[in-house]
């Protein structure tokens, strides 16, 4: 009879069929109008979920630059046109959907940035916001280190190509190739050691190499220069983050600190309200003594004229 009247209650409050088992309701969350902080609840649940979801993002960021890491290798170790511009195909994809997943992750926790207040729940929102950015600038630096490391790979293998046509180059004129510099004169250099080769099928295969290196290089300076910019953001943003909520702790410190000061100004008036009433009590006895001992001294001389007269 018990648990029919409990189901039976459960059933009124929530406008369903009576309960049938516990594990269903127990499972659901307190409604707002019961609990009263229904949406503080809701709105934690829903930062949860996005911060969880941030994470998976993060894991496939990461993911992503092991696998360019992994094109850039086979890149680098490609013995025909074919395989070299398939690659370079998938390198260019990957890195494009890698851009777009790093700059989507930048503004999903740059939403999460939004101060919230003090307490509790601010202190928890904050230690997830910096679990979750720290993990992002990670990968980031990761990212950018991969470029930098086959950046390196690919100037050296530039140079490589160079030296098979031109094998007495100065170093002066390797580094116009390397770093593709018209002004120094890169490709007429290339092009004048060129035509004065010997080895003229190694030095055009050396040639249609470099051409690719230098594409993949400057690939590699673009994807460096946004990487530093969100890193740089991120950095930005934590310093401006941390800025606002020391001044949400200074305020909360301030408003403590002033209803303390509130609660004890009202002590002290309390306490001089006690007081004043306390002596408004003894200055109305003390008059009623005074008029009492009046009436009695006028009482006392009445009686004794009164009886001084008689006796004459």
């Amino acid at each position: 009879m018990g648990r029919d009247r409990l189901a039976a209650l459960r059933a009124q409050r929530q406008g369903a069929a009576p309960d049938t088992g516990q594990g269903a309701y127990e499972m659901q969350p307190p409604a707002a109008n019961e609990t009263g902080n229904g949406a503080a609840t809701d709105a934690l649940s829903v930062f949860y979920a996005e911060t969880a979801a941030i994470q998976e993002a993060i894991q496939q960021f990461d993911a992503n630059v092991t696998r360019i890491a992994d094109l850039h290798s086979r890149a680098l170790n490609a013995l025909d046109e074919t395989a070299t511009q398939a690659n370079t195909a998938q390198l260019n994809s990957l890195s494009d959907e890698t851009r777009q997943l790093s700059n989507g992750l930048a503004n999903r926790i740059q939403s999460l940035e939004r101060p919230s207040g003090a307490g509790q729940d601010a202190q928890i929102r904050k230690n997830r916001i910096d679990f979750v950015r720290t993990k992002f600038m990670a990968t980031l630096q990761r990212y950018q280190d991969v470029e930098r490391q086959y950046r390196q790979q690919y100037r050296q293998r530039v140079e490589r190509q160079f030296k098979i046509v031109k094998p007495d180059a100065t170093p002066d004129e390797v580094a116009a190739v390397v770093n593709d510099d018209d002004q120094a004169g890169g490709g007429q250099i290339f092009a004048q050691a060129l035509t004065s080769s010997t080895r003229y099928g190694d030095s055009r295969a050396a040639y249609r190499e470099v051409q690719d290196r230098h594409q993949d290089l400057r690939r590699i300076e673009q994807t460096l220069g946004e990487l530093g910019q969100l890193f740089n953001d991120m950095a930005t943003l934590l310093g401006e983050q941390e800025e606002k909520i020391d001044a949400i702790e200074t305020q909360a410190a301030g408003v403590a600190h002033d209803t303390e000061g509130g609660l004890q100004h009202t002590e002290v008036a309390v306490k001089h309200a006690r007081s004043a009433r306390r002596k408004r009590w003894y200055c109305f006895f003390l008059t009623i003594v005074i008029i009492l001992a009046a009436v009695g001294i006028g009482v006392g001389v009445y009686f004794s004229q009164h009886k001084t007269t008689s006796t004459g």
